[in-house]
């Protein structure tokens, strides 16, 4: 028998053995250790604990309703420590990190002229927007097709709204390192348009 304990991550409740709390608890706080520094710590922190909390649902089933210390540690292994992403460890922390992830396509609300379709389409193959803008702008000249797909695409592709599925879309593994740099990326283009 385990004493279980119920958590707010993410957003999400979950019940989670005692001994899965206390490694996810000293997990959190390296974290916190790590990004103490960072101007945009809260808001990493934040996506770190949603990627997480996505990572914890798709353990659960109808027959496994609690967290166990396995589930922890295997989100750990997907998100990486912050030992993995140290300055100090070199390649060994950049090949961990070099392989590909869950690759999704996502209407791109950050480059966008009209719906993000189009800059979307570009993440996802990893080409500029324009090359893709420029292909339906010619598709719909020949016939109108063009315009059909687009509305089409606009219904069907969900919009990238998270941290985390900005990442998938480009393609990249949703990991600590990815999701600190994708902030503060964010962060630093916010700063500089409130500067000019």
């Amino acid at each position: 028998m385990k004493i279980t304990l119920s958590v707010n991550l993410g957003g999400y409740s979950f019940n989670i053995d005692e001994d899965a709390y206390s490694e996810l608890k000293r997990y959190l706080r390296n974290l916190e250790i790590h990004f103490a520094e960072e101007e945009s710590s809260a808001e990493i922190l934040s996506d770190i604990e949603s990627r997480m909390a996505e990572l914890f649902r798709a353990k659960l089933t109808s027959y496994k309703q609690v967290i166990t210390i396995g589930d922890v540690n295997s989100a750990i292994s997907v998100l990486g420590t912050p030992e993995d992403i140290s300055d100090t460890e070199g390649t060994t922390a950049r090949d961990k990190f070099s392989t590909p992830g869950y690759h999704r396509m996502y209407r791109d609300p950050d480059h966008r002229m009209i719906g993000g379709v189009c800059a979307g389409m570009g993440a996802y193959w990893n080409m500029d927007p324009w090359i893709v803008r420029l292909i339906f702008v010619v598709v719909t000249m020949l016939g109108g097709l063009g315009l059909l797909v687009y509305l089409i695409l606009y219904i069907v592709l969900p919009e990238a709204k998270t941290t985390a599925q900005k990442i998938e879309m480009k393609g990249e593994p949703v990991n600590i390192k990815n999701i600190k740099d994708s902030v503060k990326k964010e962060f630093n283009t916010v700063r500089k348009n409130m500067n000019l």
